[in-house]
């Protein structure tokens, strides 16, 4: 049975509860970064879900496979500014822990929605 909504997809509302995460961590950072780095960060985050939304609507495997895939380059970039972070000292190691165990799950369900709907042109 076809999925009927994005709202349904589980990476779709892990990708929510981590732009949630993001929000959450990048608040906290200096004054100086809230045109910077977190900025950058919260934009690429929200992109995770809403490529994944709007690919989904795209009614085509073929554009929602692209769309995952420009999800999937947003989560690379989030980890990498999370990484940034940790190393500027405006994260904790558990924040970075968990934001990067959070992301490592997200990617696994992007590979492998990425995968099957390949597959299936």
């Amino acid at each position: 049975m076809p999925i009927e909504s994005y709202r349904s997809l589980v990476v779709w509302q892990k990708a929510v509860d981590f732009v949630v995460l993001i929000y959450r961590l990048t608040g906290v950072f200096p004054k100086q970064e809230l045109y910077g780095i977190a900025a950058q960060m919260q934009r690429a985050a929200v992109s995770i879900p809403s490529n994944i939304a709007e690919g989904k609507e795209r009614q085509s495997d073929r554009d929602f496979a692209r769309f995952i895939a420009i999800a999937s380059g947003s989560l690379a970039e989030v980890e990498t500014q999370l990484l940034v972070a940790q190393r500027l000292d405006y994260l904790n190691e558990a924040d970075w822990r968990v934001a990067t165990e959070q992301a490592d799950e997200i990617g696994k369900m992007l590979r492998g929605l990425h995968k099957t709907l390949n597959n299936m042109n």
